[in-house]
């Protein structure tokens, strides 16, 4: 017995998972769901959009070697 590929979705079966979804949150919990889902994205992208270069150099001025240290 062959198996079918997995990587095809069709209609039906998102409107399956979509159901089953419904069923688990309830209509009113839904928008929430969504929205904190939307939020979430919004803070992967700021952060991915974000210099590097800011974070390495608050890690090089914590750390009491820059001229803010404890020899200035």
């Amino acid at each position: 017995m062959t198996l079918l590929a997995f990587g095809q979705i069709g209609f039906w079966q998102i409107l399956i998972v979509l159901f089953v979804v419904l069923l688990l949150f309830g209509g009113k919990k839904l928008p929430g769901l969504a929205r904190s889902l939307g939020q979430s994205l919004t803070e992967f992208k700021r952060g991915l959009k974000e210099e590097p270069d800011d974070d390495e150099k608050k890690l090089d001025d914590s750390d009491g070697s820059g001229p803010s240290g404890p020899e200035a």
